[in-house]
């Protein structure tokens, strides 16, 4: 049974615990978090989120990573550290994925050297603490291309190491620069359905559905490239649109979502 959530980010100005209660009232399955989003990591407090996760029936799909492994080699190896924390994290709380960010990827670093090997280097590094931990390692299209993150997926070669699927975050895309405009020379649909059958999870971005419609990418089509796997994972709501009722917003997506994949 597909799982529909929501991050924590789509609900701005909030604590950690109203955004828990809220996805309860919401009648959501799973809930995410950015590593930042919490105020400490001290076992006391993390096990009081933990805790109140297990009272409202809100298991928890993944921890975000900000950063890229692009840069110096002291940049690199700071965002080494910063993912590592983020798996002991995950360990701590239950959460059986972090999130990695992918990008378009630059020609150089700014020490001058190719920028692939060591990026490479620093996604197998983190998935091999990982699977220390019993940790999944997802990789988020953050903008790229299909191409490029099957060839990362490849030249990583970690069996901890897959994809989460961001709907509204390809090159191309109306997530990406400038917003709400598509690039018609990139397929992203095509992207989508290119990394989908190695996704252990999907992020879903929702920008303008007042009406209850998502108007910048084409749901529908979206929900066939899922039915077309069999997928089976979590779906996380991302709302990153303007309006003041985000609750409402996340509400109408999460509608949206189920009426689409409703019997599936």
């Amino acid at each position: 049974m597909i799982k529909i959530g929501s991050n924590f980010l789509s609900l701005k100005n909030t604590s950690i615990e109203d955004f828990i209660k809220t996805s309860y009232d919401l009648k959501l399955d799973v809930v995410d978090f950015h590593q930042r989003a919490f105020e400490s990591t001290d076992p006391a407090y993390l096990g009081g989120i933990k805790a109140l996760c297990l009272k409202y029936g809100m298991p928890i799909g993944y921890i975000g990573v900000s950063g890229l492994f692009h840069g110096t080699a002291a940049e690199r190896a700071e965002h080494v550290s910063t993912a590592k924390e983020a798996v002991d994290l995950a360990a701590f709380l239950g959460s059986p994925i972090i999130r990695l960010f992918c990008a378009q990827v630059p020609e150089k670093n700014g020490d001058g050297e190719d920028t692939w090997p060591g990026m490479i280097a620093g996604y197998q590094e983190v998935a091999d603490y990982a699977a220390t931990k019993g940790i999944g390692v997802g990789l988020q299209n953050h903008p790229s291309t299909g191409d490029e993150m099957l060839r990362i997926r490849e030249e990583t070669g970690r069996d901890n190491f897959n994809f989460i699927m961001d709907t509204g975050q390809w090159v191309g895309s109306p997530g990406s620069a400038p917003r709400g405009e598509t690039d018609p020379n990139m397929d992203f649909y095509g992207f989508m359905e290119q990394t989908i059958p190695h996704a252990m999870y999907i992020r879903t971005k929702f920008y303008k559905n007042e009406s209850g419609t998502e108007e910048w990418l084409d749901y529908d089509r979206i929900a066939d490239i899922i039915k077309g796997v069999n997928y089976n994972g979590c779906i996380s709501i991302v709302y990153e649109g303007e309006h003041e009722d985000r609750v409402e917003q996340v509400r109408l997506a999460v509608a949206q979502l189920r009426r689409l994949l409703a019997g599936f």
